[in-house]
């Protein structure tokens, strides 16, 4: 059973992050209610998660996760081990490696990992593009 919900995750990001950061979390998480297909909320103790679902021939799949601490976790290798259609997965490392400016391959990135959010996103118009690549990979994933 989940311990967070929207307010408490909400709550916990506006006293535990930077103004700018908590607010781009906001924005995603409002973002993934309306886009996902199912949002899950974490059972930690010390922070919160949420997870942005996605339905698909392989059942629901996590396109990443989002603490109530400021950090993001891209499922960029989970991905890679459903044999998802190469088109999908190579669309949106393209994207997320011209957006956030860093290798996402095998080599360069080996494993999921949670990143602070001011890492990759700086700007608006950086979440922006960060969404938009959600919504194009949601969108693959069920043709």
């Amino acid at each position: 059973m989940s311990k967070w919900s929207k307010k408490t995750f909400i709550d916990h990001l506006n006293q535990s992050c930077e103004s700018d950061v908590a607010m781009h979390c906001i924005e995603l998480v409002d973002f993934s209610e309306k886009t996902s297909d199912e949002v899950s909320w974490g059972s930690g103790e010390d922070f919160g998660t949420m997870t942005f679902r996605c339905d698909s021939d392989h059942g629901l799949l996590p396109l990443f996760r989002l603490s109530s601490n400021g950090k993001i976790n891209l499922q960029l290798n989970f991905l890679r081990g459903k044999n998802l259609h190469k088109q999908v997965l190579d669309d949106m490392i393209i994207k997320f490696e011209s957006n956030f400016l860093r290798e996402y391959d095998e080599d360069s990135y080996p494993s999921d990992s949670y990143e602070p959010i001011e890492d990759l996103i700086c700007t608006h118009n950086q979440l922006e593009t960060f969404m938009r690549t959600i919504e194009g990979c949601t969108y693959r994933l069920k043709q």
